[in-house]
């Protein structure tokens, strides 16, 4: 055993460092070490399934040099072995990708033995060893890694992954870690990428069939109908994107059409429209991902009334109301504009019209405004009949955004 511990750093932050990005967090690797060792310094132990520390002072995680091997299939079908005697290339040969398999020493030597730096700047993505195949989460990360430096696999990785899809690998993946993924790749600059990484190797039909389901189902003739719904969706999720909205956002940017695809009868009913199969297909979805409450809420609203956005000026003040009522503006102002942000990457997300204004959104959160302004105690208040109070605000609420109706109207010359 070596007379004292090596430490390296090693995966994200060497990778974005020579890539000229900010590094966010550090990961250490220790070789020669034990962890009564590393107690003895003052580190805390953390790891439930392999050694993992966290330093006395920065916090940051220091891993123990480790092998692994597949045990069982998935992602937790691994035993890892920790000891002195693994090698810092050992380590390495377990991680993913080569860009995250170089190493830098406390002199700032780089250990690159799978020529890592080299796709870096060639911009390719290339698994290290074959290891690769044996965890399903690796083509996720590799899906993210794509949207987020745009980076094209290599040939056989790509082959590889569509082997491991081939043999039901990612059919072994938890809702969790397949949400943490899809949140992480809808988060990056492009994440468009994600989707089409994950289509080009077969993984989308089996991870979110709803959304593979979209690519080559026309849309409609009068809307943009030289592309189609899957290409609509990725240009509507890219926009969020660009404009920088939330994950709740662009969650429901990628889930708003999801009714627009073929669907067997006996999953939904034919007869009925587009906007409740999305509602319902997305019910099923959010179920199987076990997505956040909040994603879950505004996707689908946006799925369920989008279409009203867009044809904000032509609504009625009654469904103006109606809008509002079915969206709890009253309790939750905030999420109707999300559902607005939503609604306008959905009108940008047609070739020729990413710069287009949205100006429904401004008219429909003045609407939203004068009507919120009633005030509902007063009107309560002034009522001797209290059964009547639910309707005497309503109509109140109705003559507000009437008013704000005309007044649009007049200013606009209509």
């Amino acid at each position: 055993m070596r007379s004292e511990p090596e430490i390296y750093c090693v995966g994200g932050a060497v990778r974005d460092r020579l890539l000229g990005l900010p590094v966010q967090d550090h990961d250490w690797v220790v070789v020669g070490s034990t962890p009564e060792q590393m107690e003895a310094m003052g580190y805390r132990p953390v790891g439930k399934d392999f050694p993992v520390f966290l330093h006395p002072k920065t916090h940051e995680e220091y891993a123990l040099a480790r092998t692994e091997r597949k045990t069982a299939p998935g992602y937790k079908g691994f035993a890892i072995h920790a000891s002195p005697e693994v090698t810092l290339e050992e380590d390495l040969l377990r991680r993913d990708f080569t860009i995250n398999a170089i190493a830098e020493d406390n002199d700032g030597k780089l250990i690159d033995p799978h020529n890592g730096i080299a796709d870096l700047h060639a911009g390719i993505l290339r698994h290290v060893s074959d290891a690769f195949a044996e965890d399903p989460v690796r083509i996720l990360r590799g899906a993210r890694f794509a949207a987020r430096f745009g980076f094209s696999f290599a040939p056989e990785t790509l082959a590889l992954m569509r082997r491991m899809v081939d043999n039901g690998e990612v059919d072994a993946l938890v809702a969790e870690r397949v949400w943490q993924e899809l949140a992480r790749g809808l988060m990056e600059q492009t994440p468009s990428r994600f989707f089409e990484t994950l289509r080009d190797c077969g993984a989308l039909a089996r991870i979110l069939p709803e959304v593979d389901a979209l690519f080559g189902v026309p849309q409609r003739a009068d809307y943009h109908p030289e592309i189609d719904c899957g290409i609509h969706t990725m240009m509507v999720i890219d926009d969020a994107a660009r404009h920088g909205y939330a994950l709740e956002v662009r969650y429901a940017a990628l889930t708003h059409d999801l009714g627009k695809a073929t669907t067997p009868a006996d999953i939904l009913p034919r007869h009925i429209g587009h906007e409740q199969r999305s509602f319902d297909l997305l019910k099923i979805l959010c179920e199987r991902l076990r997505a956040p409450a909040d994603c879950r809420d505004l996707a689908l609203l946006v799925a369920q009334y989008h279409s009203h956005a867009h044809k904000a000026f032509e609504l009625r003040p009654e469904t103006v109301f109606r809008l509002f009522q079915s969206t709890d503006v009253w309790r939750k102002p905030e999420r109707f504009g999300q559902l607005l942000l939503a609604c306008a990457s959905d009108a940008r997300g047609r070739t020729g019209h990413e710069q287009d204004t949205y100006p429904q959104a401004d008219y429909l959160l003045q609407l939203m405004h004068e009507a919120r302004a009633v005030d509902a105690g007063k009107i309560a208040a002034g009522c001797e009949d209290k059964a009547t109070i639910p309707d005497r605000v309503r109509q109140a609420r109705i003559v507000a955004i009437e008013s704000a109706v005309n007044n649009h109207r007049q200013t606009k010359g209509q």
